[in-house]
């Protein structure tokens, strides 16, 4: 099938990618803008279950965004939602892009445009390096955090592209065919040509959001606003769903209209076992099992996804497990302490952050 855009050929090259095809969508502005101008502008109620929301809104073969950062107002609620409904041939893209590991493995995503990869203090991803030195995921891109910010930046503005320094002097050039070197046409400096990049669909974990999509985001928000109006499909999930009123005469923190939002999926607990900030704190435990012991090898990420994803129905059935391992209500009880102590929220003096790792650190 003939490519609609031509690309970086020595990306292409150095990438493996035989049919260039399967990278058109994410930068068709042409069919975004499409679909956009079909969206319901009107304000209707828009709340369905997480369960209704990936089996209308993820289609197989969907561009799927990551959003938060790493484990922090991550929706991972939802991509074990998607695991749990088998769907196939995703691509995924994020910056970082922590969630394509596991969900590559499963067999729902086989495509990654890759950023960074881990969960910092808790240890490196030797899954996702296994899948993709055994041809069991794709790598489409390449990007630095910024550079990908830009392609969502650009699709945001409705900018073709942006004009940037970013990548300059990287090999990432090489392994990206949606940038381009090029010339400031002022002062005839090298800058990088960043694609406005459209995935198909994303999900957006807020605090608050009210029934027609209005969502308010507490803390930093990463990519989220950029990709809420570079995305075809946009789903908000949230902690708590409250009046129209409130969004209307507390305006702080209020930055994704409804007119953009798709879907709004109540969700408490939405991000865990990663952190949503005001909320509850991360479970150091969880991806330390993750990363040290579920990511080993194919037969250990099997039993790991098995007992937490496939094994369970929603987030709630997930909190069973999580408080029946780790200590019962006082361990979820104290997830939100240390956050609200994190931010100042609480008095922080007597809140204890330490915790036995669950393996030695050495390992």
């Amino acid at each position: 099938m003939p490519s609609k855009f031509t690309y970086n050929e020595e990306a292409l090259e150095n990438l493996r990618i035989e049919d260039a095809s399967i990278l058109d969508r994410l930068i068709d502005d042409e069919s975004f803008r499409e679909g956009n101008l079909k969206k319901h502008r009107g304000k209707i109620d828009k709340r369905i279950t997480l369960q209704e929301a990936v089996s209308k809104y993820v289609s197989d073969g969907d561009i799927v965004a990551d959003t938060g950062f790493s484990y922090v107002r991550t929706p991972m609620q939802v991509f074990f939602e998607i695991l749990r409904q088998k769907k196939k041939d995703l691509q995924f893209i994020g910056s970082p892009n922590t969630n394509q590991s596991y969900v590559a493995w499963s067999g729902c995503s086989k495509y990654s445009h890759n950023s960074y990869i881990g969960a910092e203090m808790r240890g490196t991803d030797r899954n996702y390096s296994r899948m993709v030195k055994d041809g069991r995921v794709k790598v489409l891109s390449e990007w630095s955090h910024g550079s990908m910010g830009l392609g969502f930046k650009a699709a945001q503005y409705g900018a073709p592209h942006i004009a940037c320094k970013q990548l300059l002097g990287s090999e990432m050039l090489k392994y990206n065919p949606y940038v381009k070197l090029s010339r400031d046409p002022w002062s005839n400096e090298p800058v990088v040509l960043v694609s406005a990049l459209h995935p198909d669909v994303v999900f957006i974990h807020c605090q608050q959001a009210d029934r027609f999509g209005n969502a308010k985001i507490s803390g930093p928000a990463v990519n989220d606003i950029a990709l809420a109006y570079a995305c075809r499909k946009v789903i908000i999930t949230c902690e708590e769903v409250v009046p129209e009123l409130l969004m209307r005469f507390d305006t702080k923190d209020t930055c994704i209209p409804f007119m953009i939002v798709d879907a709004v999926v109540e969700l408490p607990f939405g991000c865990l076992p990663g952190c949503c900030p005001g909320n509850y704190y991360w479970s150091r435990e969880w991806w330390e099992w993750l990363m040290r012991i579920g990511l080993k090898s194919d037969e250990s990420i099997g039993d790991f996804l098995n007992y937490w994803v496939y094994n369970t129905t929603d987030q709630f059935s997930f909190i069973e497990k999580l408080i029946k391992d780790l200590g019962g209500l006082e361990y979820l009880h104290n997830l939100k302490r240390l956050e609200k102590a994190e931010e100042y929220l609480i008095e922080d003096i007597g809140v204890d952050f330490s915790y036995e790792p669950v393996i030695p650190i050495t390992e």
